[in-house]
Formats: structure tokens, sequence, C-alpha cells
């Protein structure tokens, strides 16, 4: 008899751990839940964001943002975005903020800003069995690029002597595009950040080539609306910086890139 009540005692205390666990783990699932939510914008831009086999958003940027509004008391919802209409989605509040692969450079007057958090070279690829070896045997050729993109902006100003005058630029409004025109022969070159096109190159078992002489090296940034004195902007800056320092920054980046620790180099990025 004293055997069983002692049994008895363990399953009682085995229920209550087990019931006092749950209640413990629904007052967390309910603390998130409550937490005021932040929309973040974004497109499909492996390895930033893009969604994975179950359909959920994932990717560097992603794992930052949640990471980093976490800290800050929010919780994020990142939602996809037709990448043309970002500013004036940000600037009528549908979107808090705008956070895929998106440079400072030139748009620093357009936006408010939190970073730069990570260094990224904006670059141009070929067919490996091409005969551009560098920027300025693109003259006369035809390149493709993502509409809105920093690599648009380059070759359509040319303000940079670097850059000369192409036959053809094509502006696509997905990112896939532009390298099945590359890959289709319909353009000589395509422009875009570097880490985009090693990704692109992985998950489709394609080899292009890239060429060494960078259009430019970008800082990267959450872009806010100009007008939004909210003070989040401020805060997420200065959380991005802490997740550098602590090495929360690296642990994410590393699961996504090779050589990692270069992507964290922008303290010499001059914004």
């Amino acid at each position: 008899m004293k055997g069983k009540r002692v049994i008895a005692g363990i399953l009682l205390a085995g229920i209550l751990a087990v019931t006092l666990a749950g209640c413990k783990n629904t007052d967390n699932t309910k603390e998130e839940t409550e937490k005021p939510v932040i929309t973040l914008g974004s497109d499909n831009y492996p390895p930033y964001n893009y969604l994975n086999e179950d359909g959920v958003p994932t990717g560097i940027d992603v794992e930052l943002a949640t990471e980093a509004f976490k800290r800050m008391g929010y919780q994020v919802e990142v939602v996809q975005i037709n990448w043309e209409k970002k500013k004036e989605l940000v600037e009528s509040g549908e979107i808090d903020c705008i956070m895929g692969c998106f440079s400072m450079e030139g748009r620093l007057d357009d936006y408010r800003w939190a970073g730069p958090y990570i260094a990224s070279r904006q670059v141009v690829a070929v067919n490996e069995n091409s005969d551009i070896y560098k920027l300025s045997d693109l003259e006369g050729k035809n390149l493709a690029v993502q509409s809105t993109t920093k690599p648009e902006g380059i070759f359509l100003n040319r303000t940079d002597e670097r850059i000369p005058k192409l036959g053809n630029l094509i502006s696509l409004g997905h990112r896939e595009l532009i390298y099945t025109f590359l890959g289709k022969g319909y353009v000589d070159a395509v422009a875009a950040h570097e880490e985009s096109i090693v990704q692109y190159m992985k998950d489709y078992d394609v080899s292009f080539r890239i060429l060494e002489e960078p259009l430019m090296i970008t800082g990267i940034g959450v872009a806010f609306a100009k007008d939004d004195d909210r003070g989040i902007c401020e805060q997420m800056s200065q959380t991005l910086e802490e997740m550098r320092q602590d090495g929360t920054s690296l642990k994410i980046i590393e699961k996504y890139l090779d050589d990692s620790q270069k992507y964290l180099e922008v303290d010499d990025l001059g914004y």
C-alpha cells in the first residue's frame, strides 16, 4: 500500500510538472503575441529574404530583424511587396520599414536609415565563356538589372567614369529573370549584389563568372519613412550594432554566406 502511495505521488508530481511547464509555455506564447507588431516589407531576394519549403519567410534579413525587434520589444511580420512600390508603401504607413538587402548609397536623403549593418559588393556577372573581363568591356553590350535597384541607377546615370555606354540596359521586375536572360543569351551580363548572384548559382546549379572589379561597395540598411519620428529607426540602428558587436549577426550570416566576417566590415563605409 505504501509503495502504491509513492508511485501515485511520483505520477502526481510528473503531471504537475508537465502542467506547470504547459502553463509557462502558454504564458510565453501569450506574451509574444501581445507585443506590438512591426510590418517589414521585402521582396524575394535570397539569401536575405525568401520563403522556405514550408512557405515561411527566412534568410539573413528575416533572422536579423526578428532578433533585433525581439530585443526592442516588438514582434515582426515579414510581408512580400512589389519592390518598385517600396517607397510609396513605407510613406503611406502600409509597412513600417523596408529590409531586403537594401543599399543605402545614393538614397540617404530618401529615407530615415538604421544601419549600415552589412557591407555588400555590387558586381557584374557574365557567362563563363564570355569575352567580358572588366567593366570597360561592357561598352556596347546588353546588360540586365532588377528595376529600381542600385545597378540600374549606376548604368543609367553613369556618374562613375568607369561605367561605359551600354548597347541596351534591360530592367526587369523580378530578380530571377535577369539570370534567365543571361543564361539564355538575351543579354551579355547582369549586375546585382554579389551574394545574390552566388546564391542563385547554388540554387540552380549554374556557373557565371563574376568580374573582379566591383561596381561599388555599399552599406545595407533598414529604411523607414523620412517623417517617421517614433524613434524605432534609431533604436533599430543601435540594436543592430549591438548584435554586430556581441557576435549575434555573425552567427546568423555564417549560416548563409561563406567568409561571413567581411560582410560586417561596415565601419569604413562613410555613412
